[in-house]
């Protein structure tokens, strides 16, 4: 009997009740499982951005395809919080279930890393064969992983088994530590992971961290005691309701989330780096919530009232924050971003410092609040009988509840009523949430009914109030000008304002808030360029053409000037922006002309599905620094576009200069070198720059040039930018390959395993005159065939009065207007008709 004894109390029978009684909850108990959880949140961070970074590349940028694709991972994570959860509790030693997560999280994440690195081209010819069943490999690459680490959580807050009055304690500090651990992740990743080691090289350090986290688990586990074995209990109807109001939380917190990104931006930018700061902010709320309500919660004596109040203050002032927010917001980010920059001298601390203000503002207290709401959560739901297959369920539940909200809210709710008309929604849904919470308490915190009660009529009052083109007013009061179009989108807000600059009037295209392109004099001269500088120098005939980015519909409608061409797609990611576009002038009317054939869809996702080819393709997409773009400008991305074009095809790429660093427009640079053996630049405007490549030599046959540049049609086109002859046109070219080699040196490339662009430093304003003093300074006379004296002296002076337009540029960036001013005055002594130049100097057309 004794034998049997001791073997029944190493292995506990799935029926019993008790093994050995679990010791109180004390802060030193928590202190190592809150430490796995740190770390297991680090790692599953690092994990999910370099996923979302990766499955931009292979299902596309397309906010549908994304939201679709990320889901598999929070379908994952649900799944795996309530199996797991339900194993734990079944199990006498959870923290060995623990530690072999750990090691299998490590092993699949590290494994999805680096097949989702090659599996674009994979996806893409499933997609043209099997349909949607081709959406199995990134779900299966996803959602595998995810499984696993949703288990993390439920299967070490059984290993506490925590009493009826612990259970928000232990679970809320274990909740916030994971929170905390993602923090570290999300601002690990993006200031330093990537920028360091690259996508790749960063899933192996969260590997390391998973690895090492089950390593000290195993360990853990050699000292643990076994515990008791429960057995299921049936859920009752108080905790099915729990479960469903979690859910319905969780799906207006995703919704903030998706609503919050696009209003935010307004007051931050496109920036990885201010993505990161955001999240972290969204993060931060959570913990600070979670921990601070830890152990209160256990004393709450009516808890449906204190989560139902948590719920509805959320929901209120998530959309306070919006309605009270304005000029002031912007003025305030100022002000700290200006005081930690004096105190520290950096400028990418004084940005983030001035993004943590915008976020803290518009984030910070309904997350807190939200943050909170789940330690109350356990303990409504959580038996102490069964603390894994419950903290499952609740994870389980609110996640599923995520992924329905980023889905409504993302592609219903927002196109359909706007932002603003969105948060306030949210907020309505998150008043009734409280009010049925508070209902079914008992009535003890009966300030808790009232204050629900109060924030559900303040919800209501201030969704009433707030102005449906809030946010365009506040675009308007910080840029100027008056709204002519406004568009709410899943992919983000797209605007159009009509601005005033001296005596010239323009349209700018914002998307969610920030300045795209615009039909400005200094526009139109660079997009006319990027479409017909090349099809005027190419080689052979050119009869097809695709461009990349619709924008303002300048590039793709510069096309339509080009009288040979066959073939004209554009591939355009936001339907919004194809409606804005009409707004435009100088484009001819682009998406209504049938002879553009307009695909709304991710330029390089484009390439990758379809096989035509192409004399050229030219790229005019978002600054190579915003989050995504980097895309569109990686080594990776050129050797595709490369595969797309016909014999002496040639490929030209946008290269602005003001929105990254010298350094990181050389890396641009190398990384166009490294696929095109022949390759120039030309300076299609003081800002802007033009590489073209080719797999062929590339020939300047001016007799040629002179015939292309006649056609009437194309000479319109040019002249009404301030390119009235050939000679002006040959006077942009800088360099050749040669010159740019010796631009671009030793610096390493931009590919998509190192995207280095996106997560590039911080940039002055003015500092983009280094990149276009250096890239100046390789100029080497253009390689010109059937070029007499004449001509070259007439190139030659239209450089030198070009180059003295620049000069004078640089002169006001360095806020020396006196010599700005006589490098002005010189130019238009020199060409006082061209309108390029009359655009700066505020003189119509004949005067």
């Amino acid at each position: 009997m004794k034998k049997k004894t001791a073997k029944r109390a190493a292995r506990p029978s799935p029926k019993s009740t008790s093994v050995e009684t679990a010791p109180p909850v004390s802060r030193l108990r928590l202190l190592s499982p809150a430490a796995l959880l740190f770390a297991s949140g680090l790692a599953a961070l690092v994990y999910q951005i370099l996923w979302i970074k990766q499955l931009s590349l292979v299902v596309g940028v397309d906010v549908h395809a994304v939201s679709t694709a990320v889901s598999a991972f929070f379908a994952g994570l649900a799944l795996g919080s309530h199996v797991f959860g339900r194993r734990a509790d079944r199990i006498a030693r959870p923290l060995r279930l623990y530690a072999l997560l750990e090691v299998g999280v490590a092993l699949l994440g590290v494994g999805a890393t680096l097949a989702l690195a090659h599996s674009a081209s994979l996806f893409a010819q499933l997609e043209l064969r099997t349909g949607p069943l081709a959406w199995l490999l990134p779900f299966l690459l996803v959602g595998a992983p995810a499984f696993l680490m949703g288990g993390t959580l439920p299967v070490l807050v059984r290993s506490l088994a925590p009493t009826k009055d612990q259970l928000g304690t232990a679970g809320g500090r274990l909740y916030a530590a994971n929170t905390a651990g993602a923090i570290a992740g999300a601002l690990l990743t993006s200031f330093y992971l990537i920028p360091a080691f690259g996508v790749i090289g960063s899933s192996l350090f969260a590997g390391a961290i998973n690895l090492l986290a089950g390593l000290a688990a195993f360990l853990l586990v050699q000292k643990s005691q076994p515990q008791a074995v429960e057995s299921d209990q049936p859920p009752t109807s108080s905790k099915t309701l729990a479960l469903w109001l979690y859910a319905v939380a969780g799906g207006i917190a995703i919704g903030y989330e998706v609503i919050w990104s696009q209003a935010i931006v307004q007051w931050t930018s496109t920036r990885t780096f201010a993505f990161a700061v955001v999240l972290a902010t969204y993060l931060l709320g959570l913990v600070l919530g979670s921990a601070f309500f830890a152990r209160r919660a256990d004393r709450s004596r009516d808890p449906w009232s204190t989560f139902g109040l948590l719920i509805a203050a959320a929901g209120v002032t998530a959309l306070l924050a919006l309605v009270l927010s304005g000029e002031w917001l912007r003025d305030f980010q100022g002000v700290v971003g200006d005081w930690v920059f004096k105190m520290t001298t950096v400028e990418s601390l004084a940005r983030a410092s001035a993004f943590v203000a915008a976020a803290g503002w518009l984030v910070l207290v309904p997350t807190i609040l939200l943050g909170a709401a789940f330690p109350a959560a356990l303990r409504l739901i959580v038996d102490p009988a069964s603390p894994g297959k419950d903290t499952g369920r609740i994870v389980a539940y609110n996640t599923v509840g995520g992924i329905v909200g980023t889905l409504i809210t993302g592609f219903v709710i927002v196109p359909w009523l706007g932002v603003e008309r969105a948060l306030a929604l949210m907020a309505v849904a998150a008043a009734a949430v409280g009010i049925i919470a508070v209902l079914r308490g008992n009535g003890v915190l009966a300030f808790g009914r009232r204050a629900t009660l109060a924030c559900a009529a303040v919800a209501v009052i201030a969704a009433l109030l707030l102005p449906s083109d809030h946010l365009a007013r506040l675009l308007v009061k910080s840029r100027g000008g008056e709204v002519v179009f406004h568009e709410a989108s899943s992919g983000g807000t797209v605007a159009v304002l009509e601005q005033t600059k001296g005596t010239n009037r323009f349209r700018r295209l914002y998307i969610s808030g920030v300045s795209n392109s615009g039909d400005s004099m200094t526009s139109q001269r660079y997009m006319r360029l990027q479409a017909l500088l090349p099809l005027i120098i190419h080689r052979g005939e050119p009869k097809s053409a695709l461009v990349i980015g619709l924008g303002t519909g300048i590039t793709a409608g510069s096309l339509l000037h080009y009288p040979d061409l066959e073939k004209r797609v554009c591939a355009e990611l936001l339907p919004a922006v194809v409606r804005a576009s009409e707004e435009f002038s100088g484009n001819a009317d682009v998406a209504k002309d049938p002879r553009i054939d307009l695909r709304v869809r991710d330029g390089r996702r484009e390439l990758l599905r379809n096989p035509e080819s192409y004399d050229l393709i030219t790229l005019e997409p978002p600054p190579p620094s915003a989050a995504g773009v980097v895309n569109l400008y990686s080594s990776d991305f050129y050797q595709l576009a490369a595969k797309r074009l016909n014999p002496d095809g040639l490929v030209a790429q946008w290269l602005p200069l003001p929105t990254q660093t010298n350094d990181d427009s050389r890396s641009l640079v190398r990384s166009f070198l490294d696929v095109f053996p022949y390759a120039s630049v030309w300076t299609t405007e003081l800002h802007e720059m033009l590489l073209i490549g080719s797999l062929t030599p590339m020939e300047l046959d001016v007799t040629r040039i002179s015939e292309r540049f006649q056609q009437p049609e194309v000479a319109t086109a040019l002249s009404e930018v301030g390119i009235r002859t050939p000679a002006q046109l040959l006077a942009t070219w800088v360099t050749d390959r040669a010159g740019l080699e010796r631009y671009a040196g030793d610096i390493l490339p931009t590919t998509d395993d190192q995207p280095r662009i996106e997560y590039g430093p911080w940039v002055v304003p003015g500092e983009f005159t280094h990149s276009l003093i250096a890239l100046n300074d390789e100029y080497v006379p253009p390689p010109l065939i059937h070029a007499d004296a004449s001509l070259l002296a007439e190139i030659e002076r239209d450089r030198e009065i070009l180059l003295r337009f620049y000069e004078a540029g640089i002169y006001g960036y360095q806020q020396d207007p006196e010599k700005a001013r006589k490098a002005l005055i010189w130019v238009m002594r020199r060409d006082p008709d061209n309108p390029y130049f009359r655009w700066f100097t505020g003189a119509g057309p004949g005067e």
